[in-house]
């Protein structure tokens, strides 16, 4: 696919999804902005666990050298 293509397919996409973000803002079951506010708030959960048990890891790893 031609790069240019690709970035305004991209574009349009994420254009596309703010809109109808915005659009159903309240309009109870799909209110996408609960749903994303859900999901980051889950990622970074996960991420600050994935950092504090690679951090465990590796000191582990030094206590045993």
């Amino acid at each position: 696919m031609n790069k240019w293509l690709e970035i305004l397919v991209g574009l349009i996409l994420l254009i596309g999804i703010i809109l109808i973000a915005f659009w159903s803002h309240g309009s109870g079951r799909w209110d996408l902005w609960s749903s994303a506010w859900i999901i980051f708030k889950g990622a970074v959960f996960w991420i600050i666990f994935a950092i504090g048990t690679i951090l465990i890891l590796l000191g582990i790893s030094d206590l045993k050298n």
